[in-house]
């Protein structure tokens, strides 16, 4: 199996230098995520910090997205535009901030930018937005 796996390596190798690539840089994500300190909550946990914490959810999609459904409270600041929005987060920071964007992947960088900008409590949503609606927790559209 690995001769078939070097075989193919040496024969496609740009396909397997792509691959390697996205490996090698999920591997960072991950580790930048797991280094920062932050979790990844269930809708379940989510739900618990905004009742008992009064947690704020910033939701990290386009604006057309969040129109068409977001989670009950959420603010929306498409992840671009994060930086240029910090001095809109500073009323949070001494409450539970979570990150939300599509599928639970882009929201973890934005986790590491507050942190660098003196967020403590930092999170995001595991599975984004499509874990909630997977969960069939309700959504606000407009």
């Amino acid at each position: 199996m690995i001769s078939q796996l070097l075989e193919f390596a040496t024969n496609h190798w740009i396909l397997a230098g792509l691959w390697a690539l996205v490996a090698l840089l999920l591997v960072l994500s991950f580790a930048q995520t797991m280094m920062s300190g932050s979790r990844s909550l269930s809708a379940a946990e989510l739900t618990v910090l905004m009742n008992r914490n009064e947690a704020q959810v910033v939701d990290l999609r386009a604006l057309a997205d969040f129109n068409k459904g977001h989670i009950v409270g959420s603010i929306n600041i498409p992840l671009t535009k994060l930086e240029d929005h910090l001095k809109d987060l500073e009323k949070f920071r001494d409450k539970p901030v979570i990150m939300v964007c599509p599928n639970g992947l882009q929201s973890g960088g934005a986790v590491i930018k507050l942190r660098r900008a003196g967020f403590t409590d930092v999170h995001k949503l595991q599975n984004g937005i499509q874990g909630w609606v997977a969960e069939n927790l309700p959504l606000r559209k407009g």
